[in-house]
């Protein structure tokens, strides 16, 4: 039998119930707009650039409330500890990793080789352009920017890691205090964080709209001919990254049993939303609300997540090891096995700083490049025009990279409930939209329907033992 057509009604109601069909036509969409009209990319920048904008607006306060319920529910600081002590083993473990792949994919194909490329007749300066003239900090000044030097300023200027140990000062202070001496704190931040969710819930609808303006931006600003002339370096990295998110796939099954593919089933929306808009912060607090739904208790998510963004760039890592290695091979420099060496060392320190600075990936290619001293600093300027259209690439690495991290620190801590875990991935349990709209996997794609609308939501088993009294 032919198979079957969906009718303009379905297609309509697919359309406008899910948000993954939304935001994959506002991709398409944009990719046409920008191929056939060009000049309309300044145009529709600010679609994409303002629902950033809001989204980056409710991600401090959410990991604020997040961590310090997570904290006080946890039982004690002993175990918040022990979730960062192994969030930071795994975050080294893997961008480790991610940088030796790189490198040794980059020495099998050699994409660089053959190019020839003359480091004098580069433009230098549209490097210090596209960085702002700015420069990654040392290791000192990062455990320094760290902490915060104003509750408000945290805020203010949207530093997770400050809003992290704002947070965890908090949450150790209700645990000392105790419910008798605060007994309304706790629950309202609870409450001021399911208002931050609602809100999450309001801005993904402009979700599709961001795609459309980031993707008519990129396609009219950059064009098409760039993936000709830097394809082999483009595949490479994509290439790279698809192998490392097999391996994260392997050690997943590994330590918690769930299915990476599942995972990515589940968070196709997100996904997608974080391609088109080329920024995995646009998904932090979906991707926080999903992760606990998946069953991981609060403060794992709370801590684990967030820090991530900051310690595991997973994607970028491989990014970084192939493109020194490219820019080496297109001025004709064979690096020797200790110069590879020193890039990883390099890159390991630099790469942790990069979270938030502007052109972070140039300053760190950069100083890469001065560290080995046989690189013209001019060669950097090879990847400016390819930079972009790896930005793909290192969000989809990343994200995921930090939400196995999630998943697998949970598992060591017990803070995973397993059975519910693999029961959401598989969409025997449906995700609970803030507004109380449930919705399966199914529901996602075709609708909801009225089987879905009546399915039982079971309680999140979350194991949290009682809160110490200090």
């Amino acid at each position: 039998m032919p198979p079957s057509v969906p009718s303009p009604r379905r297609v309509a109601r697919i359309l406008r119930t899910s948000l993954f069909a939304q935001v994959a036509c506002a991709l398409v969409l944009g990719i046409v707009v920008g191929r056939l009209w060009p000049d309309t990319a300044t145009t529709f920048q600010p679609l994409g650039d303002g629902f950033v904008r809001l989204i980056k607006a409710v991600i401090s306060p959410l990991v604020f409330c997040v961590v310090v319920v997570g904290i006080t529910k946890a039982g004690g600081l002993k175990a918040f500890g022990r979730i960062g002590l192994k969030a930071l083993i795994w975050f080294e473990v893997a961008s480790t990793a991610a940088l030796f792949l790189g490198l040794i994919a980059a020495n099998v194909v050699g994409p660089g080789w053959g190019m020839h490329a003359d480091p004098s007749k580069l433009d230098a300066s549209a490097v210090d352009g596209k960085t702002g003239g700015g420069s990654l900090p040392s290791t000192g000044e990062f455990i320094l920017n760290a902490l915060p030097q104003s509750a408000v300023g945290a805020f203010a200027e949207n530093s997770l890691l400050q809003v992290l140990v704002l947070a965890c000062l908090v949450g150790a202070a209700l645990l000392h205090l105790g419910n008798a001496k605060v007994p309304q704190v706790l629950p309202a931040i609870e409450q001021v964080q399911d208002v931050v969710f609602a809100i999450v819930g309001f801005i993904m609808k402009l979700a599709p709209l961001a795609v459309f303006g980031a993707m008519v931006h990129l396609v009219g600003e950059y064009g098409l001919g760039v993936i000709k002339t830097y394809g082999k370096l483009i595949v490479l990295c994509y290439a790279v990254a698809l192998l490392f998110l097999a391996l994260l796939a392997v050690a997943l099954k590994a330590v918690t049993g769930l299915s990476l593919w599942k995972f990515v089933r589940y968070t196709r929306e997100e996904m997608l939303l974080a391609l088109g808009t080329a920024s995995s912060e646009t998904v932090m607090p979906r991707m926080m609300q999903k992760l606990r739904q998946a069953g991981c208790r609060d403060d794992a998510v709370g801590l684990v997540l967030p820090t991530g963004y900051s310690f595991n760039l997973d994607g970028a890592s491989i990014y970084l090891s192939i493109g020194t290695l490219f820019i080496a091979q297109a001025v004709g420099v064979d690096l020797s096995l200790g110069q590879q060496i020193t890039v990883v060392l390099v890159l390991m320190l630099t790469s942790k700083g990069m979270a938030g600075v502007p052109g972070s990936a140039f300053l760190a290619l950069s100083a890469t490049a001065s560290s080995l001293g046989v690189i013209p600093a001019g060669a950097v300027a090879l990847l400016l025009g390819v930079d972009r259209i790896m930005d793909s690439m290192r969000v989809a690495t990343n994200l995921l990279g930090n939400c196995v991290a999630v998943f697998a620190v949970s598992r060591w801590e017990g803070a995973l409930d397993t059975e519910r875990a693999k029961k959401m991935l598989d969409g025997e349990i449906a995700f609970v939209e803030e507004d109380g709209e449930p919705r399966t996997q199914e529901s996602a794609t075709q609708g909801p329907g009225p089987e879905s609308a009546k399915a039982e939501i079971p309680a999140r088993s979350t194991k949290e033992p009682t809160p110490e009294v200090g």
